[in-house]
């Protein structure tokens, strides 16, 4: 999807298309908005697990019971939870689906995972002890749990938490249709606004497949508005009919029906995001929103996407399990927001637009498409902007977050926080932009995030300045000292047994002239050698123009002084620090704050050079 148009009433309340606006905000990714079937992202996640591990996806599983020692919480070594798993038959484990079209072909019925629908888990649990398989249990003992479960999370209502909010009265259907139409834009992301029936949001599918959001009008809902709407009452062609109103004079019909569902906005924020920093909450289980800006999946994934690494370093024995509280501090803050964000936004969405200057309950279609262009940014992950903790060093009231919660480094020697004056274009506690950069052994291009991937590790990145100046050549040697000292950081946190650059990862990137140095005239701590495999070549990097590809000007773009300076990035590509290239010490202080000392003997150095080596 490359463009979005915006479809509203005119002075006669007849549709029209009243504006364009790019789908994706030029210059904020090197990736531009597709639209994926859920069953290809499954199977390649599904790949990539198989491929990584002995790890298997199980369905047909549900969990029954879930217990918490809370005298071994504080244990590292201790398996505190509990979970008895109860294993489903076949038609317990496939949801009842109707069958409706307006041609009479088979059809999926998506109510069965709307929250029009009641929680069925305890109904699922009971079937089952009439089978076999009834006494087929599986207790599991656990360090941790997660709980990414959905708006009838099991385990949020195990632990006992609640998710605080509203449900509004907007009923929306949706509709995965081959449409036949002669509406122009049906094949562009749209957002339609009628006069007086509602709202339309157009998603273009693949192969002609169209997915339609539609607003359902009061005549589509019983209750006072307040009330859960009546499942009977809905179906594709009280949905289609309702569409069809939105878009007049278009005409839109089908006969290709794909799938279907309608569901009620709720907005709802948890209580608690953990327990005990071993059970956590993600995604719909801990906040439910409107689907339409698209918000709910990627907040959702940015929710474990911040939460995985710290589990997963936790478990590994790099990190203290002091992080783990940052997940709640950090994302029920971006919850909060997107609650708010959301309220906003589907009041816009659903609400009648307004005649005139004088028409105060209509809604704005400037303030609409304001809103449009900031959730881009928002469901992006881009307008994240973490405060102050453990993992983020920065200024700010840092005792407590959200929910009262300590997360940060008490006023002592081990505080460390950040120059934010150094890089006016690298904002601590927000993901550090991407611009193109080459490598300097093979003249390759990369954007800056293709050297970030998500293996949990964290990524010290200097911006040596200009090498070829003595003074910067001599910051840069005194460096490489301090990071290669026996005691430093990189020796004191990375296990005995590991790679050298499995915890941290040292990445170089300078603005001298690419052809006027080699890596050889670099300390080797930023060029690895091992014996099999030789010098690594894949650390050094310069902000110079490439043959094909132009020039990332990554120094310009981000602010970057002539001085240099150290950015230290999370496992989860956020800006942790911000510093001066002669302060290494302030980085291991930082490390110290939250890094388990891996208690070996100091260690021989091993980046030797062959004979005969530059």
């Amino acid at each position: 999807m490359l463009e979005i148009c915006l479809w509203n009433p005119d002075v006669n309340g007849v549709i029209r298309r009243s504006d364009r606006i790019p789908d994706t905000i030029p210059g904020i990714s090197r990736f531009q908005q597709v639209v994926l079937h859920q069953g290809r992202i499954e199977r390649f996640f599904l790949d990539a697990i198989t491929e990584a591990s002995e790890i298997r996806v199980e369905r047909g599983v549900m969990p029954s019971k879930l217990e918490i020692d809370e005298s071994l919480v504080k244990d590292d070594d201790a398996y505190p939870i509990t979970v008895t798993l109860r294993h489903l038959t076949e038609e317990e484990a496939t949801p009842r689906q109707t069958s409706t079209s307006v041609n009479g072909q088979t059809v999926q019925d998506g109510l069965f995972r709307s929250n029009l629908a009641k929680d069925d888990t305890q109904d699922l649990l009971e079937l089952s002890k009439l089978h076999d398989k009834a006494n087929s249990e599986e207790v599991v003992h656990a360090k941790y749990l997660i709980g990414a479960d959905g708006a009838h999370s099991w385990t949020r209502n195990q632990l006992g938490l609640k998710l605080e909010g509203d449900s509004t009265d907007y009923i929306w259907g949706v509709l995965d249709i081959v449409p036949i139409t002669d509406f122009p834009d049906i094949r562009m992301r749209c957002a339609i606004h009628s006069a007086n029936n509602g709202s339309v949001m157009v998603i273009p599918r693949e192969n002609k497949l169209v997915r339609l959001y539609i607003q359902l009008t009061t005549t589509e809902k019983t209750g006072d508005g307040s009330s859960r709407a009546d499942r009977s009452k809905l179906n594709p062609q009280v949905i289609l009919e309702s569409a069809q109103r939105i878009m007049a004079p278009y005409n839109i019909t089908y006969r290709k029906l794909d799938w279907w569902t309608a569901y009620q906005i709720g907005q709802r924020v948890g209580t608690s995001f953990s327990v005990h920093e071993r059970v956590f909450l993600a995604g719909d289980a801990v906040h439910t929103h409107s689907p339409k800006a698209g918000q709910g999946m990627n907040v959702s994934m940015q929710d474990t996407f911040n939460l995985g690494w710290k589990v997963a370093s936790v478990v590994k024995g790099h990190a203290k399990r002091s992080i783990l509280k940052t997940y709640q501090s950090e994302r029920r803050g971006i919850a909060q927001e997107l609650i708010a964000f959301d309220h906003k936004f589907s009041r816009l969405f659903s609400g009648r637009p307004a005649k005139d200057v004088m028409d105060a309950e209509g809604i704005s279609m400037e303030e609409f498409k304001a809103a449009f262009l900031k959730g881009h940014m928002f469901a992006s992950g881009i307008a994240v902007n973490y405060e102050a903790s453990l993992l983020v060093a920065k200024k700010g009231s840092n005792e407590v977050q959200w929910d009262g919660r300590q997360v940060f480094v008490a006023n002592s020697p081990d505080k460390v926080t950040s120059d934010e004056s150094l890089c006016g274009g690298i904002t601590v506690g927000m993901r550090i932009p991407s611009h193109k950069v080459l490598n300097q052994a093979d003249a390759r291009p990369w954007h800056l995030q293709e050297l970030l991937p998500s293996n949990g590790r964290w990524r010290i990145i200097v911006f040596a300045g200009n090498v070829n100046n003595s003074e910067q050549q001599g910051k840069l040697e005194g460096l490489a000292q301090d990071f290669g000292n026996q005691n430093a950081f990189l020796r004191a946190y990375t296990p005995e047994s590991a790679k050298h650059d499995e915890v941290f990862e040292l990445l170089l990137i300078h603005n001298a002239p690419r052809t006027s140095v080699t890596i050889f005239d670099f300390p080797e701590v930023f060029r690895h050698f091992d014996e099999i495999d030789g010098w690594d070549y894949n650390k050094i990097f310069v902000d110079d123009v490439s043959y094909h590809e132009g020039f990332g000007n990554i120094y310009g773009a981000l602010g970057i002084p002539h001085s240099g300076c150290i950015v230290i990035v999370r496992p989860d590509q956020y800006v942790s620090y911000v510093g001066p290239m002669d302060d290494s010490a302030a980085v291991s202080r930082f490390f110290g704050g939250f890094m388990t000392l891996q208690q070996q003997p100091s260690r021989v150095q091993t980046d030797i050079k062959p004979e005969n080596a530059q």
